[in-house]
């Protein structure tokens, strides 16, 4: 027999079902959003997810939208940076 070793994380809930690839994507995706993020107004690591592309700041009660599952999605870091280059040259 074998022994259980009890590290099933937030994927746990699945149990057998649908695969080991969907479950391990799921369980980055979760621990990705429930990790602690940086608050763009105050800088405090206390941003949380209220719902679906909301996130509030616990200290200093920022709200704004991002993301379904991240504050900032990859997309959006692009467009920042490319803001910030353009009006970089701009200002030159």
């Amino acid at each position: 027999m074998s022994e259980q070793k009890g590290r099933t994380g937030s994927d746990g809930r699945f149990g057998a079902r649908y695969g080991r690839v969907s479950r391990r994507r799921v369980a980055d995706i979760e621990a990705n959003m429930n990790a602690d993020h940086t608050c763009p107004d105050c800088g405090e690591d206390r941003v949380d997810r209220q719902g679906t592309g909301v996130w509030t700041c616990q200290a200093c009660g920022y709200t704004f939208t991002g993301g379904a599952y991240s504050p900032e999605t990859p997309a959006g870091e692009t467009v920042t940076r490319s803001i910030r280059a353009a009006l970089g040259e701009d200002e030159e």
